[in-house]
């Protein structure tokens, strides 16, 4: 057995030694690939405490001191990222401002910089490209490169993960550290790049494969948080062994969907495209108001800003909106029972949701908003809304797009001709260039953030 790891020429790491000490007994699934299929076909680059790393690289002061990245000063928000001096004590992405600071006492607060975040991505993957293409940027900072010919066998496939992360440090800098996993499909390279971090180089070809997924856990496979583990512990699986052990029926009828049957076969090493299906099924933008943002006048045109964002993201990544949410949260008096949202805020919560029938354009979609906006809560205690939240769901990509029969098609094409001219001139001059009049009020409100699944170059 030969588990590939950053020191190859090295002693063998924990996760080998655990490895050949298994009595994990794979399925007959495994035993059936040619030396040709063992090859690796994905190099996935994943960035170590990526926010956290740039701040500590562009202001060297906060090098070696446990930093919080946070979208403002507020205890009652959360921490974005936490480099590895906070993660040592316990902080980590979602970790609640005020907690935070108890449980690191020296922890240095830092108001998040995302244009610098997007600025470091690109010279990152301008980095990757020198060593190979780069195949699907998945967020920003997290990318993936499928491997060819020479590239795919197992030590041939080492050294350019290793050229990938110096090159990474030679343009990004020293505190940019990268994580590199290596495996037969897009999956299991994310899964390879999580098990040795920071700044870890692992590969999974298919002769450990089995053994090695033995030794982690169910929480370590993307896509499976804590109220996933829990549905699986409640069907009686506890365990990586007793997950690999299931056959691909048994897998589909576990998860009750195709995805169960799809993880079986990535689990199992197999690579196929995902073309068809891989593509954002839901997309949002959500804000929390300021003081001075909170009544429904100003709530309203940032309601229509975070609508204006999300369809020129919609456009941009060819896609169609099978329906619009609408989220508001509002201000509870002092004394009065709500529950608490998830900063920990007694929150008083509104939320509707209206179908439409595949669309695109920004007329369609702000006549929606219009009813739902018609449709919330009236009356005194609901005045002071503190938050907006505006959603696009059950996205359809361009090649499964169906016109609707109650539309003419004169009708959609020019709406989207519309559309587009005000994305070019927006993307190239900012966003508020061309905008509806009822969000200017809000120009300043509601700022581009980063999410986990989107760069926001055109902002």
């Amino acid at each position: 057995m030969n588990l590939a790891s950053n020191s190859p020429t090295g002693p063998p790491t924990a996760l080998q030694t655990e490895a050949a000490e298994s009595t994990f007994s794979p399925s007959p699934a495994w035993g059936t690939r040619t030396q040709k299929d063992a090859h690796l076909n994905w190099l996935f680059v994943d960035m170590n405490s990526y926010f956290a790393s740039v701040e500590q690289q562009d202001r060297p002061e906060l090098r070696g001191k446990p930093i919080g990245i946070v979208p403002m000063m507020a205890d009652t928000t959360c921490c974005l990222a936490a480099s590895y001096e906070a993660k040592a004590h316990g902080v980590k992405t979602g970790t609640l401002v005020g907690d935070a600071k108890r449980m690191c006492p020296g922890l240095v607060l830092v108001e998040a910089r995302h244009q610098l975040y997007v600025e470091y991505h690109h010279r990152i993957v301008e980095a990757v490209e020198s060593c190979l293409p780069v195949t699907a940027v998945l967020s920003v900072d997290e990318m993936a490169c499928r491997l060819m010919g020479r590239e795919r066998p197992l030590l041939a496939a080492m050294e350019l993960g290793r050229q990938v992360k110096a090159r990474i440090r030679e343009s990004a800098g020293v505190m940019i550290r990268s994580s590199v996993g290596l495996a037969t499909n897009r999956y299991l390279a994310k899964v390879a790049s999580d098990m040795e971090k920071p700044d870890g180089l692992v590969a999974l070809p298919l002769d450990i494969l089995p053994v090695a997924l033995a030794q982690i856990g169910l929480r370590d496979l993307p896509g499976i948080g804590a109220k996933t583990e829990k549905k699986l512990n409640e069907k009686g699986i506890h365990t990586m062994a007793q997950l690999l052990a299931l056959d691909c029926e048994q897998s589909g009828e576990l998860w009750g969907s195709v995805w169960g049957q799809r993880l079986w076969h990535w689990l199992h090493g197999e690579d196929f495209d995902m073309s068809e299906t891989d593509h954002l099924k839901s997309l949002s933008h959500q804000h929390v108001l300021g003081p001075e943002m909170r009544n429904p006048e100003n709530a309203w045109a940032v309601a229509h800003k975070l609508l204006h964002k999300a369809a020129m993201r919609l456009r941009k990544n060819g896609l169609w909106a099978g329906s619009l949410g609408l989220t508001i949260g509002f201000v509870v008096p002092r004394g009065e029972d709500a529950p608490k949202g998830g900063y920990g805020v007694p929150t008083k919560g509104w939320k509707n949701e209206i179908r439409l029938g595949e669309v695109q354009d920004s007329q369609t979609l702000i006549a929606a908003l219009c009813r739902l906006w018609a449709s919330k809560p009236k009356g005194g205690n609901f005045d002071r809304p503190n938050f907006i939240g505006v959603h696009l769901n059950n996205l359809v990509p361009d090649h499964l797009h169906s016109l609707s029969l109650f539309e003419s098609l004169d009708g959609e094409q020019s709406r989207a001709k519309l559309s587009g001219v005000m994305d070019l001139l927006n993307n190239k001059y900012g966003m508020s260039t061309l905008a509806p009049a009822t969000m200017l009020t809000a120009l300043k409100a509601a700022p581009t953030r980063i999410s986990f699944h989107t760069i926001p170059d055109m902002f």
